[in-house]
C-alpha cells in the first residue's frame, strides 16, 4: 500500500542498509581477516541483545554515480545508547573500515555528541577507540587549502564527563594523536594484546622525527603499556575486552548522582582459617595476595584496575554485594610504593570519591621507593600525591593492617587524621623505619665500644623485638583493635553496612574534578 511518503521512507531504509555494510564488503573482509571484528559486530557483542538505538545513522557523505544514483558512504563513528545488564550506557565508537578511522572520513559532531549525550542523559560512556580520531592526514591540508590552530573537540565535554559519569575506554586496533587521547581520558583503559596498540604518533612519523626504526607493538603494544601507567588493563581478546567493560562498570553508579549498585551478596571463594597461617613469621618471606582477597571478599567480585602498580594492588570488590574500593600490596612484587604505584592509588583513590566507593585498605606498606631510579622518577612527588588523594576523600575508608606500616607511604595510604575504622593483625609491625634498618646505626657507639658486640647487638635486638609487639600499641590505643586475621571478612561486612549508610550525603559531583 503506498502512502503519501512512502518514496522517502523507503530512502531511509535504503540509506540505513547502506550504512550497515560499514566500508563495503572487501573493507569489512579485510577488518576480519586481520583477526578484528567490525565496529558493529563489537557494540553488539558488548550490549544486551536488541539494545542498541543508534544515533546519526545516516549521517555520511554522499556521492552519485553516472546515472544519479546516490550512494553514501557513512562517517566512520558511530554511536548511541543501548543496555548493559539492563542499565543504560552510551557507546561511541569508531569504524576502521573506513579511512581506517581517519578524521577525513568522520563527521566530528557525532563523536563530540557522543560525549554530550553521555553526560546529559547521565549514563556511563564506553569508547571503542581505533584509528586516529584527530584532525587527519597531511593531504587534508592541499584540499581544505589552508590549515588550522588545533582545539581538540568537544574537549570540554570529556573532561567534564570524568566528574560526571563512569568512562571507559578500550583500544580495539591501533590507537594515535586524539585517539589516544581520548583513550587515556577514562576511569578505566584497556589494550588488547596482539591486536591493539596506543601511542602518540605512529611509526612513520616516529621515524622521521627521531630515526627510531619501530613496529607498531615495538612503539605501543602490550609489552610497553602492561608497566607504562597509560593503560589500566591488558587482556587478552576482544570478549575480554568486552567482559571488563561489563564487569566493571557493574560496581559503579550511573552517574555521580546515585549511589553504587548493591547487590544480592555471597560467601567468598576462600577460607578464613587459611588467614590465620597467611603471613609468614619471618619478615622477609612474602605471602600470597589472592588467598587474602579470597578469603575477604564475595567470590568472584575482585577486579583489578591498576596492572602497571607493582607492590601496590588495586582493585574493585564487594562485600556482602557492596561495591567497594581495594588497596593492598603484592608482597612477590615488592614491598614499596614505587612511583607507579603511587599514579595507581591516586586513580583508584579518586575513582572511589567520584562514584561514592568505599575505600578497604589491606596495609602492607614498606615507604616509598628509595634509590637513584626513584629519585629520577619523582618517587616522593608522585607518592605525596597519593597521599594527598588519601586525604582529600570524603568517602568512608576501612583499614586492615596485615603487615607493614612505614614511612610517608605507609602513613599516608589511607587519611589516619579522620576517623576509619581500623583492625591489626597480630603480624603488624609498624614505625618511622623498620627496626632492622637503624639498629646499627642508631647504636653504633654502643656496639663500637662493647667487649662483645655480637652479644650485645643480641640484646638489643631482643628489647627491639619486645617493644614493637602490636599488643603494646594497643595498650596505648595506637591502633583500635587487634584482632584474629579470621574475623576479617565478618568485621568489614558489619562496617560496610555502616558505610553505606552515610554514602547519601556525599551523592553528587567530587569536591575536586578528576582527571587521568
Amino acid at each position: 500500500m503506498a502512502h503519501t511518503w512512502s518514496p522517502e521512507i523507503e530512502e531511509i531504509d535504503r540509506r540505513a542498509a547502506r550504512a550497515a555494510l560499514m566500508g563495503g564488503a572487501e573493507k569489512v573482509a579485510r577488518q576480519r581477516a586481520a583477526g578484528r571484528s567490525t565496529v558493529r559486530d563489537r557494540i553488539a557483542e558488548l550490549l544486551d541483545d536488541g539494545s542498541f538505538e543508534e544515533i546519526g545513522a545516516l549521517a555520511g557523505f554522499p556521492s552519485a554515480d553516472e546515472h544519479g544514483e546516490v550512494d553514501v558512504m557513512p562517517a566512520n563513528f558511530l554511536f548511541g545508547l543501548g543496555d548493559i545488564d539492563g542499565r543504560r550506557v552510551a557507546v561511541g565508537a569508531d569504524d576502521f573500515t573506513i579511512r581506517g578511522g581517519a578524521a577525513d572520513a568522520s563527521i566530528m559532531a557525532k563523536q563530540v555528541d557522543s560525549e554530550r549525550l553521555a553526560g546529559a542523559m547521565r549514563v556511563p560512556l564506553v569508547r571503542l577507540i581505533e584509528g586516529t580520531g584527530g584532525g587527519g592526514s597531511v593531504k587534508m591540508i592541499e584540499s581544505a587549502g589552508y590549515t588550522y590552530v588545533p582545539a581538540n573537540p568537544g574537549w570540554d565535554h570529556v573532561v567534564a564527563n570524568m566528574s560526571l559519569v563512569p568512562v571507559v575506554a578500550a583500544c580495539m586496533g591501533p590507537v594515535a594523536g586524539l585517539g589516544a587521547a581520548r583513550a587515556v581520558m577514562s576511569h578505566l583503559s584497556i589494550l588488547i594484546e596482539g591486536q591493539s596498540q596506543l601511542f602518540v604518533a605512529g611509526p612513520p612519523v616516529v621515524r622521521h622525527a627521531t630515526g627510531a626504526d619501530l613496529d607498531k607493538e615495538q612503539l605501543g603494544g602490550a609489552g610497553v603499556h602492561a608497566r607504562s601507567g597509560a593503560i589500566d588493563r591488558v587482556v587478552p581478546d576482544e570478549a575480554a575486552a568486552m567482559a571488563a567493560i561489563r564487569q566493571f562498570l557493574g560496581y559503579l553508579p550511573s552517574s555521580v548522582h546515585e549511589l553504587p549498585p548493591v547487590g544480592a551478596g555471597c560467601p567468598p571463594a576462600g577460607d578464613a582459617e587459611v588467614l590465620a597461617d597467611l603471613v609468614p613469621r619471618n619478615r622477609r618471606q612474602p605471602y600470597k595476595l589472592k588467598p587474602l582477597l579470597d578469603a575477604v571478599f564475595d567470590e568472584g567480585s575482585v577486579f583489578s584496575t591498576a596492572g602497571y602498580g607493582a607492590s601496590v594492588y588495586t582493585g574493585l570488590a564487594r562485600l556482602d554485594g557492596h561495591p567497594v574500593g581495594v588497596v593492598a600490596t603484592d608482597p612477590y612484587k615488592g614491598a614499596t610504593m614505587t612511583p607507579n604505584g603511587a599514579d595507581a592509588l591516586t586513580r583508584l583513590i579518586d575513582l572511589c570519591e567520584t562514584f561514592h566507593l568505599p575505600l578497604v585498605s589491606l596495609t602492607d606498606q614498606a615507604g616509598m621507593m628509595i634509590g637513584l631510579d626513584a629519585e629520577k622518577a619523582a618517587s616522593i612527588r608522585r607518592g605525596a600525591r597519593a597521599v594527598a588523594a588519601a586525604y582529600q576523600a570524603r568517602i568512608p575508608m576501612a583499614e586492615v593492617i596485615v603487615r607493614r606500616v612505614f614511612g610517608v607511604g605507609g602513613a599516608g595510604q589511607i587519611n589516619r587524621h579522620r576517623y576509619s575504622r581500623q583492625w591489626a593483625w597480630p603480624s603488624g609491625d609498624w614505625g618511622s623505619l623498620p627496626v632492622e634498618g637503624g639498629i646499627e646505626a642508631a647504636y653504633r657507639r654502643d656496639l663500637e665500644a662493647s667487649d662483645d658486640p655480637d652479644r650485645l647487638l643480641k640484646e638489643i635486638q631482643d628489647r627491639l623485638e619486645d617493644a614493637r609487639s602490636p599488643f603494646h600499641t594497643a595498650e596505648r590505643y595506637g591502633v583500635q583493635d587487634v584482632i584474629d586475621p579470621r574475623r576479617t571478612r565478618d568485621l568489614l561486612v558489619r562496617w560496610v553496612r555502616d558505610a553505606y549508610r552515610v554514602l547519601p550525603e556525599l551523592v553528587g559531583p567530587p569536591s575536586l574534578g578528576v582527571r587521568p
